[in-house]
């Protein structure tokens, strides 16, 4: 019997062939924001290793909205055109490509997480001025203080969303996300511990999350109809005074008639005092059941999931829909192997492209290395039976 996590999942006109995402994971490795060799290689990979929706590192919708200089880029038909080349592969193997838009605001302009991922000097000569919803610094290794943004500005990032969306279109993705989560620009105006403005892009709820509201539906203009379109949710900053859970249900109710398909949760990121439970399994799943019943939505979970039977479990609850793994996709790309083994399927191979799954279901009687960690093949045991 095919296990929860293993499951088909329509939304929209596409389905997806089971309930493993590949996380958006930045790679600091964009040139000119620029996708290279490397991100062929990093996500094709894991496309070919059985993932359903194969999700695009978040791409910024404006130079200033890159984290670093390394970083991947959709602002301009170039960026577009080196982005398609993944998208073609992605879909070669079976796998849905996707792709996150966004804009890190105040978090931007840092060094690579292995130089300290702090914020270049002003004198830098790479370094950009940062915008966010006030003058007001993340702090710590980001010392550095945006400029508040104008009407003009919000004007302009609205605008950079929805040509951001028409690339990603004109691309060839089949899935769309936003980012409003992780203390980037529209997480930071939806922060009472970022935003302090006191116009109508700040206050209580309807100011904060006015600018959410006008990105999401510029965005859903450009997109599709037939396609999913997606938002990263930062529910909870795990600090005194961040946005509450009561306000992310608020607002994935309010997005939902505009088009909103799934809510990715995650976390807040504008506190650089936030209490995490990092060791925590599966610590966002909570807030995502909560979205999933009390909004009538769509959730994905993040986070400490890389336990297979726990991955099947909230899914087979109804906790989330969809699994969306980082860390365990990229110590094994062949994640969903693994779990297909590890959750009694069948015919686990048979997920992975004809190259593989010919050869491996063929020979699998054979004394090889299982790919993680154990030599299998000497008992009959070791594999479900082979084909014939």
């Amino acid at each position: 019997m095919t296990s929860s996590l293993f499951s088909e999942l329509q939304v929209r006109d596409v389905t997806l062939r089971n309930r493993i995402a590949v996380s958006p994971m930045t790679q600091f490795s964009s040139p000119d924001g620029l996708v290279t060799d490397w991100h062929l290689a990093h996500l094709g990979s894991k496309a070919a290793g059985g993932a359903a929706l194969v999700m695009v590192e978040q791409a910024a919708v404006a130079p200033e909205g890159r984290m670093s200089t390394q970083c991947a880029g959709i602002w301009n038909d170039e960026q577009g055109e080196a982005l398609a080349r993944i998208a073609r592969f992605v879909a070669s193997v079976g796998a849905l490509p996707g792709i996150q838009l966004g804009h890190t605001g105040r978090r931007g302009c840092v060094e690579p997480p292995w130089k300290g991922g702090g914020h270049l000097p002003e004198d830098h000569p790479d370094a950009w001025e940062m915008i966010g919803p006030s003058a007001n610094a993340f702090g710590g290794v980001m010392p550095r203080v945006p400029r508040a943004m104008t009407h003009d500005d919000i004007r302009d990032v609205t605008r950079h969303y929805a040509d951001a969306a028409r690339r990603a279109r004109e691309a060839g993705f089949q899935w769309l996300e936003i980012h409003c989560a992780h203390g980037f620009l529209l997480s930071s105006f939806f922060s009472p511990l970022a935003n302090q403005r006191t116009d109508g892009y700040g206050g209580d709820f309807a100011g904060r999350s006015r600018l959410l509201v006008e990105v999401f539906e510029a965005v859903r203009s450009e997109w599709p109809e037939r396609l999913p379109l997606s938002m990263r949710f930062g529910v909870n900053e795990f600090a005194p005074g961040g946005q509450t859970i009561d306000e992310s249900v608020e607002l994935a109710r309010l997005l939902a008639p505009r088009g909103l398909d799934l809510v990715d949760v995650s976390f807040g990121g504008n506190s650089g005092r936030a209490q995490t439970p990092w060791d925590e399994e599966g610590f966002m799943v909570p807030a995502a059941q909560r979205i999933r019943t009390e909004a009538g939505v769509l959730t994905a979970a993040n986070w400490n999931l890389a336990d297979p039977t726990f991955a099947d479990a909230i899914v087979r609850e109804g906790h989330v829909d969809l699994v969306m793994l980082g860390r365990p996709m990229l110590a094994n790309p062949h994640w969903p192997v693994y779990a297909a083994m590890v959750l009694g399927e069948e015919r686990p191979y048979d997920m992975l492209p004809v190259q593989f799954s010919t050869w491996l279901n063929k020979y699998q009687r054979s004394r090889v290395n299982n790919g993680f960690g154990r030599v299998v093949g000497a008992d009959p045991g070791d594999f479900p039976k082979a084909a014939e």
